[in-house]
């Protein structure tokens, strides 16, 4: 199960070819919202770092011990595979 951070990143990751910088992410939250810029950055990185041990993503930067230093994702198969079993799964709003 993913979360709506989640989706959101599997989205913006799916049609590069290359990585993509994780600055990009942060306009998830907006520049009104209420979590603090700290915070978003935690939030943000652990969503990262459980992706990529999932196997949905692939992490670039450096990784120590017991910390990673993520400067960059890429979709794997397996994520593109997850995202479209996600998208069918949505339902479709009806023409009026």
């Amino acid at each position: 199960m993913l979360s709506s951070l989640q989706e959101n990143i599997l989205k913006k990751c799916y049609g590069e070819k290359g990585g993509i910088n994780r600055k990009i992410f942060a306009d998830f939250y907006g520049p009104k919202s209420e979590v603090k810029k700290a915070d978003r950055v935690k939030i943000i990185t652990q969503s990262l770092e459980r992706m990529i041990d999932r196997g949905l993503m692939i992490g670039y930067g450096i990784r120590t011990p017991k910390k990673w230093f993520i400067k960059g994702v890429k979709i794997t198969s397996l994520g593109k595979k997850e995202l479209e079993k996600w998208l069918n799964r949505k339902q479709r709003k009806l023409p009026v």
